[in-house]
Parts: structure tokens; sequence; C-alpha cells
């Protein structure tokens, strides 16, 4: 399935000079009534063979870790077809276009631990083979691993190789016959890797400056696992060190070409960052509704403790950043659809037609990652605070979640790597490969403050709000330039000041996504209710932006700026963020008391 369009398709990282309409983007209101159907298999399969256990139970096989128990449910899932979710149909899978993926990762969240393992199987277990395989490499094993009836995982990380993932010591040595490989290494955090039946590995061949990439099967020999790592959170999937020992790999089980093993790693971790987002917003929704439905159910002085404006906070911040973050992760998944289209139209194939979709939204799928991580990791610490003692309790199954999220913010690089990596991706585009027009925004700066003392008539209902988002890209081109300008190539060793600027780039993409998605809504005439609760979410959310991006460009200026410069931009800087005079409170709690009304995240 996938989805075409006759907008002239965006560039990834565009959003920051270019125009957007409300009309040219994907919400997940749009979401067909096959694709809804897909994803409510999906936690309709949560729901029947893990929730319906109960939550004891669940506890109980987080903690023992019943490997047999999860190779049951991810063979299960295989007989679904859920294990083939983006493996072509002529190899056994659904071949889903890349949104639906998405909302189909969404909905695997609520599968707790179990979410990771069969994460893990769809996403990086696969997409190399999907990606990068041969006719032959596809033919012999992507049908297994739609059925579930071969696990596979993917080793990448060493003790010495995390981030920095082309460090890695793995070396496989071309035999005298040329035949076969001989493997030798060590691999960690392997996720699935305590049952896998095959290995997507990651070595230098010989002297090799690059990684390359192998498929190895277990059969081979030569492997040996270590034991299960004893984790702070998703406790119930396998996670294991992997020794190869001279492992002898066929030479037709390399896959793609030598040396091709970096850039097959970073193309799968950006596919890889924005699953994690999607699940980080099914992880928000499952905290929000477990949390709403207790603190309508808890009573204390007299009356439920969702009456009270401490929780109403919680509960209406938490239902805004997640609405928010899932505006921007539905819209970066359309564009990558609209982007394989345009690829397809090129003459490319299937295969790299995906590959050069996602990597074209490379920057957008690091601040999902960034933003999506850190939205689940406060929606699980409120959920904890306000379910009180018995959130802190293992009988309730919330601190579980707690302990599980806290992962999200370091596997699929860091959220520090992330945000460094979405300004370095944006700015090589701007300034080396010229695919993003930087410096048409920065021409621009000086006419558009003079434009801000005398702001032309606008009639947009939305006019203040598209205003002040202008003014978040303009910040990140203002800072950007400016540092650039004084730092030169030093610039890439002041990680903090890279990290401010991810930040407000961060805000700039997720601010105007809520805002054209709630603009799509009111064009579309949606229940006038929800409109205005939505509104006010939007300037709930926009409200606590303007003061994170103020703040983050202060800590830029005010750490490399001196003198006259200095007081120069924090002068413009006060002109772009001027006050949002909006009543906050009252804005979250009419969220919240939406929320709190229908019982669970409603959106």
């Amino acid at each position: 399935m996938s989805t075409t369009t006759s907008q002239t398709t965006l560039k990834g990282g565009s959003f920051l000079v270019e125009e957007t309409a409300p009309q040219d983007i994907f919400i997940p209101e749009e979401f067909n009534e096959e694709q809804q159907m897909i994803a409510e298999t999906v936690r309709d399969f949560c729901m029947q063979e893990i929730h319906s256990l109960g939550i004891e139970k669940v506890v109980a096989l987080d903690a023992s870790k019943d490997l047999p128990f999860i190779i049951e449910l991810l063979e299960k899932a295989g007989e679904m077809g859920l294990c083939g979710l983006s493996i072509e149909e002529e190899y056994g899978g659904m071949d889903t276009d890349f949104n639906t993926g998405l909302l189909a990762g969404e909905a695997i969240s609520i599968g707790f631990s179990f979410a990771t393992t069969l994460g893990a199987q769809i996403s990086i277990g696969s997409l190399p083979i999907v990606y990068y395989g041969t006719d032959q490499q596809k033919e012999r094993y992507l049908p297994g691993i739609a059925s579930g009836e071969i696990k596979s995982c993917y080793c990448l990380t060493e003790p010495s190789a995390g981030s920095d993932a082309n460090s890695g010591k793995a070396k496989a040595v071309l035999n005298e016959a040329k035949t076969h490989y001989r493997l030798n290494g060590q691999k960690m955090w392997i996720t699935n890797g305590g049952f896998a039946d095959l290995f997507i590995v990651f070595a230098k061949i010989e002297d090799d400056e690059d990684l390359s990439a192998f498929i190895v099967e277990k059969a081979f020999g030569g492997i040996t696992l270590g034991k299960e790592e004893k984790k702070l959170g998703i406790k119930a999937s396998s996670t294991v060190q992997v020794f190869f020992n001279d492992c002898m790999v066929p030479v037709e089980n390399l896959l793609s070409d030598r040396g091709a093993g970096f850039k097959i790693a970073l193309n799968i971790l950006n596919t890889g960052r924005a699953k994690l987002a999607a699940g980080a917003v099914g992880g928000c929704k499952f905290a929000i509704s477990a949390s709403t439905e207790y603190a309508n159910e808890r009573k204390q002085f007299k009356k439920s403790i969702s009456e009270f404006g401490a929780i109403k906070y919680k509960i209406g911040e938490m239902t805004i950043r997640t609405f928010a973050v899932e505006s921007a992760l539905y819209r970066t998944g359309y564009n990558i659809d609209r982007k394989y289209d345009e690829f397809i139209a090129q003459g490319l194939s299937p295969s790299d037609a995906k590959l050069k979709a996602v990597r074209e939204f490379a920057v957008e799928a690091s601040i999902l990652k960034v933003v999506g991580s850190e939205a689940l990791d406060y929606a699980v610490d409120e959920a904890i605070q306000i379910h009180g003692g018995m959130g802190y309790s293992a009988d309730t199954g919330i601190e579980m979640g707690y302990r599980d999220a806290r992962i999200t913010r370091i596997y699929e690089g860091t959220n520090e790597i992330n945000r460094m990596l979405a300004v370095g991706e944006l700015l090589k585009r701007a300034f080396r490969t010229k695919e993003v027009d930087l410096r048409k925004g920065i021409k621009s700066l000086p006419w558009y403050f003079i434009k801000q003392l005398n702001p032309f008539k606008s009639f947009s209902n939305f006019a203040e709000e598209e205003r002040l988002i202008k003014h978040i890209k303009q910040i990140f081109i203002l800072i950007s330039s400016a540092s650039g300008r004084r730092m030169g190539m030093k610039m890439v060793d002041e990680q903090e000041i890279i990290i401010n600027l991810a930040d407000i780039l961060s805000e700039a993409y997720i601010t105007e996504s809520l805002l054209l998605r709630i603009q799509k809504l009111h064009e579309k005439g949606e229940d006038s209710k929800r409109l205005e609760v939505l509104t006010q979410l939007l300037q709930a959310y926009l409200y606590e932006a303007l003061h994170r991006v103020r703040k983050s460009a202060e800590d830029a200026i005010y750490s490399y700026a001196t003198g006259f410069e200095r007081g120069f931009l924090l002068y413009l800087l006060g002109m772009l963020t001027p006050r949002y005079k909006i009543n906050p409170k009252e804005a979250r709690r009419a969220v919240a008391n939406y929320v709190i009304d229908k019982g669970s995240y409603c959106f």
C-alpha cells in the first residue's frame, strides 16, 4: 500500500525554510479502514495473548524471562502475519507502507517487553535483508522471518563500539578457497539473541576501514551466547552477548557490497528511530489511559483525585506532549511514503526507493526519536506519581512501564547523538549538498525583522501561532549562522551548543506539525467541542515550547558570543520571542477535563 499526491514532494529538513499548507500533510485522523484494521489486529493480539493473563502473571513473566513463552508468542504473531509487516508479499509478508508500519508500531507498544521482541523481528531483524538482500537471500530467509519460524536479531554494538559503530573490532577473513569468510568477534546488547536462528552481523573484512554486513545462521556453528543480561527494564526480552569464534559464513551471505555495512547500519537506524517514536506514542497513550482511569476511581478528601488541579496538570501535560509528537510522527511517515512513490516513478527498485525515502527524512527521524522518547519518559514518570504508592508497587505494573521506557533514550542512538545528528545532517544539506536552502533563510533575516516592526494584517484564525512558529525557525537560522561564522569548524566540538540548536530545531518541527494538524481538522469540520479543546492544546504546547526555545537560545548565545554581538543577538531573540498571552492553566486544564470526562486518552 502506498499513498500518492500531486503536491511537489518536500525534501527532508526543508520544513525549516519552506511553507507547508495544512492540506499538504497527513494527520492520524485520515488513516483508512484497512490501516486501522491492521493496527486493531496488533492491539487485539497483545490484549488476548498478554493482557488477558492478568497483571500479576505479566509481572511474573517479566521477572522470570520465560523464553519458551516469548518464543511461542513470536510464533503466534508470525502465524497472524505480524512478523512480516515490512516484508514483500511475494516472500510471505504484508508489505505495508511506512506510515501503516508506524501505526502498527504504535499498537505493538502495549505488549510490554514483548513489544521489544516483536519490534526487533519486524524491524532490525528483517529490514537489512528487505532493503539490501539479493533475490536469493530474500527467497531463503524472508518467508521464515515473516512466518516466525526463523527468529532474527541484529548484531552491531561491541564492548568498544557503541555510538561509534564503525570502530568495531569484529573481523571476517576470506578463506583460501574463497568460499567462506571466517568470522571472529564479540557483539553485545543483542535483542532476541538468546533464541535467534539468524544474525545480521557487522564486521570488517580483513583490514577494511568500513564495516560489511553478513547474514549468519546459527547452524553455521562457531557461535556461543553469553548469559541473559540483567536489565533495568524490558526484562522479559532476551538480551545477550554473542561470540563468533571461527564462524564460517558462505561468501553468498555477504549482504550488499563489501564495505557497505556502515551505510546499512545508519539507514536501518533511521527507520528504527521513527518506529521507536511510534512505540513511544503508544506507550504515552497507555500511560495516560491507565492514569486517568485510576485518578477517576481513587478517592481522597471525599472526591476523585482527578478533580484536583495538580492531577489535571499531569494528565493535561501528558496528553499535550503525546498529541504533539503524534502529529509530527505521521506527517513524517506520510512524507516518506510520498518520497517512495516519487523514487518508484523515477524507475528505482522498491528496495532502493524505500531506502532513499527513509534516508531523505533522517533529520525528522532523529527529532522524532528524541522528542518521542522524552515524552514517554515524562508520561510514565507522571503515571507513577498519579498512582502514588500503588504506582511504585509491582502489583499494578506501572513501575514496569516506567523501567521499560528508560531504554528508549539510549537505543537507536542515544538522544545526545540524535540531537547532534539532526543538526549536523541539516547543516550538511544546507551548505555541502545544497539540498536545503538555508542561505535563503539567512538572507531574509534583515527583511524579516523589519516586517516585525509593522507586521502585515493576517486573516488566519491562527495568525499569532503561525507567526510565533516562524519565529522559532528564524531563531534556529539566526543562531546557527552566527555561531557558525564565529567558530567555524571548531563548532563540531561545542556539543552543548549543538544540543541547544537541536532543541530549537525540534520545537520548530513539532509545533508546526501540531498547528498544521489542528488547522486541517478545522478545515475538515470536526466536532466543535473537540476542536475547541485541541486549539487550547495547541496554545498550551506552544506556550511551553517558546519558553524552552528562549532558554536554549540564551544558553547558546551566552556560551559563545561576547560584547556587542551578545547584546545584539539577545535583542533580536527578544523580538522573536514576545510574550504569548494565553492562560496556560486553563488551556491545560481544558485538555485534562476532556480526557478525564472520556475516561482515557481520546484523541
